[in-house]
């Protein structure tokens, strides 16, 4: 079994993890993030356990331009709401921009840094 690996973590680029790993900790509600001495990998742990959430400084990083080909996403991020219209509104009150709010199910929103994920009522 020890071949077999475990979900650790995911991780973002962004040009200040700090800052990020704070927008995520506050729309998230999770504790306090783990900062390497350096200030280039944050960390939070989620308290129900599993996978952590990190973020790493990356010069002159340049965040996605969604829906676009030119500076694509590569991946996003999709947090499970049970109150759509709260999450919203928790969420643009802490800094994200709303992309898309045409599906029926699903909002589509940009961190701080550009990064695009979603909340979803699915």
């Amino acid at each position: 079994m020890g071949a077999v690996p475990t979900f650790g973590a995911v991780a973002l680029d962004c040009p200040d993890p700090v800052a990020l790993a704070e927008f995520y900790r506050e729309l998230l509600d999770w504790k306090a993030a783990e900062v390497a001495a350096d200030g280039h990998w944050v960390t939070l742990r989620n308290p129900e356990g599993g996978a952590r959430f990190s973020f790493q400084r990356v010069p002159d990083y340049r965040p996605p331009a969604w829906p676009s080909a030119e500076n694509p996403q590569q991946a996003h991020v999709d947090l499970d709401v049970t109150d759509m219209e709260a999450a919203h509104e928790r969420a643009l009150a802490i800094g994200a921009k709303l992309l898309d709010d045409s599906p029926e199910t699903f909002r589509v929103y940009a961190d701080p840094a550009g990064h695009p994920f979603c909340l979803c009522a699915c």
